[in-house]
């Protein structure tokens, strides 16, 4: 396709992407010899680190699953915690990515933190919590997000912006009067991490890529080179 033959709006869509630049900031120096032996310790410090640069929302991520075509799916939302059980977050089990994570019980998550120039990938088997951890996840939220949640039908077609004003209005009185209120699908899943990346940008593209990478059985099953919890590190090119 020739300049002549594209339409003024895509011109200007072009000249807008590529004005575009990544990185016109002074970046953190990474030395992976340094990281630790484990990545949740370094995802932690990563973390505060992000928040203190600036960083707005830190906690998003987005969310990959399979569908039951064997088709990927993605969608951003936040980050409930990060502990030796692996990542966690929360949805209905009745949603697109519920129903998904129940057919093929496996996601990556992905963080960035441009304010940085980092980004964290986790890739592991999903399992989904309790009634009652999933119903504590739901209960130390804001009230918007239990009314949130009590609207419901989370994928679901919907009708018309009138219809969801009105329901929404409903579960935000709900949630007001009744802030124990129960939500049975809400549902607290966690990634068991079986390999994380942490990757530093570089303006001159030297980009630095650790991968932690987990055997399955680790702490077992693992290779005679592995190191705590089974976890081997590894330096990829960029």
């Amino acid at each position: 396709m020739t300049d002549a033959s594209l339409t003024t709006s895509r011109r200007t869509f072009l000249d807008l992407l590529h004005a575009q630049r990544v990185w016109d900031i002074a970046l953190p120096a990474f030395d992976p010899a340094t990281a630790p032996p484990t990545p949740l310790p370094l995802f932690h410090s990563w973390f505060a680190e992000a928040v203190a640069a600036g960083q707005a929302e830190p906690h998003a991520m987005t969310l990959a699953t399979v569908d039951a075509q064997g088709l990927p799916d993605v969608r951003t939302l936040l980050l409930h915690d990060a502990d030796e059980r692996g990542w966690h977050f929360a949805t209905h089990a009745t949603s697109a990515k519920g129903r998904q994570l129940a057919g093929l019980p496996y996601a990556a998550l992905g963080f960035y933190w441009p304010a940085q120039g980092r980004q964290v990938r986790v890739r592991g088997p999903v399992t989904a919590a309790g009634a009652a951890e999933s119903r504590a996840d739901l209960h130390v939220r804001s009230t918007g997000a239990l009314a949130s949640a009590l609207v419901g039908r989370q994928s679901e077609v919907l009708g018309s912006s009138e219809e969801l004003a009105r329901a929404s209005d409903a579960a935000w009185e709900r949630a007001r009067t009744e802030p124990d209120a129960d939500v049975p699908s809400w549902t607290r899943y966690v990634v068991d991490p079986h390999e994380v990346e942490f990757f530093q940008g570089d303006a001159r593209r030297r980009h630095v890529r650790l991968r932690y990478r987990r055997e399955p059985g680790a702490g077992s099953g693992a290779g005679p080179d592995a190191g705590p919890g089974g976890w081997q590190r590894e330096l990829l090119w960029p």
